[in-house]
């Protein structure tokens, strides 16, 4: 009875094989060239994006998306090469759709919060930005995640879902923006003075934009000190290289005319006993 039993399957399995071999052959063929396909289709479609106008971030998302739908549609051309019905074939990725949007609920809320991002567009590829305490290049808005470059190397991945859902601080945005430095002076200096030296030393960078002109303002009247805030105005890109050298053109223009930062006293006066 056993045997009469293990034969019977043994046929069912090999008339099952049999019926399939065709199919399982044709299946592989379709898989291969299929890869093939997509391979030159993808060259394809990166070469018509890259010869058009459209910008980097929608342009890498475009490519992103567009891998897995190819990939999408061989997998249906597959089940359908192997005898799936097309309903079959739909009742298997809803399910499938529901299984992994339930493990994938993260990736999901990151492919919406990418979506978002390319609609609205807080920045773009190549924007300076500040998002959640990073500052950085946005080098790329890939479907799932953005990528920041810092200024010391530091490559940092975003889940897109969190920075749709954070403040964006974009200081490319604005073609220009102000520099404002704080600085410190004895109650003894005289205030015009000093404006005028630092103005006079900002004036003498090339790059600095003359409307709004450049100004100087009393602060802030502390316990030990005056402090006086020193703006100009730049273009964006020139930002950090003009900070760092009007800070220090400022700097040596007060020291040649002997004006030098304030250092805390503190006046002890002794009582009589």
């Amino acid at each position: 009875m056993n045997n009469e039993i293990l034969n019977t399957i043994k046929e069912t399995v090999i008339n099952q094989i049999t019926g399939l071999g065709p199919k399982l052959l044709y299946a592989i063929v379709t898989l291969v060239f299929g890869l093939i396909l997509i391979r030159l289709l993808f060259r394809l479609i990166k070469r018509i994006l890259r010869r058009s106008s459209m910008e980097l971030s929608l342009r890498t998302f475009i490519e992103s998306l567009t891998i897995f739908i190819l990939y999408g549609l061989l997998g249906v051309s597959i089940g359908a090469v192997l005898g799936a019905t097309t309903s079959s074939i739909v009742a298997i990725f809803g399910a499938a759709s529901i299984a992994i949007g339930l493990a994938l609920q993260g990736s999901l809320a990151n492919f919406a919060g990418g979506i978002l991002i390319l609609v609205f567009k807080p920045f773009r590829a190549g924007d300076l930005v500040f998002i959640n305490n990073s500052l950085g290049e946005v080098t790329k808005i890939d479907i799932l995640y953005t990528r920041l470059l810092t200024f010391d190397g530091r490559v940092i991945t975003m889940p897109n879902g969190n920075v749709a859902n954070s403040d964006i601080d974009n200081r490319t945005m604005n073609p220009k923006r102000r520099i404002g430095l704080n600085l410190k002076f004895s109650f003894d200096e005289d205030i015009d003075q000093v404006r005028k030296i630092m103005i006079d030393a900002m004036w003498k960078h090339p790059k600095i934009l003359k409307d709004p002109e450049p100004d100087v303002w009393l602060n802030e009247i502390g316990e030990y000190d005056m402090k006086l805030i020193v703006r100009c105005w730049v273009e964006s890109p020139d930002y950090w290289p003009i900070y760092w050298e009007q800070l220090e053109a400022i700097k040596k223009a007060l020291d040649e005319h002997g004006i030098k930062m304030p250092v805390p006293k503190r006046e002890i006066v002794r009582e009589n006993q």
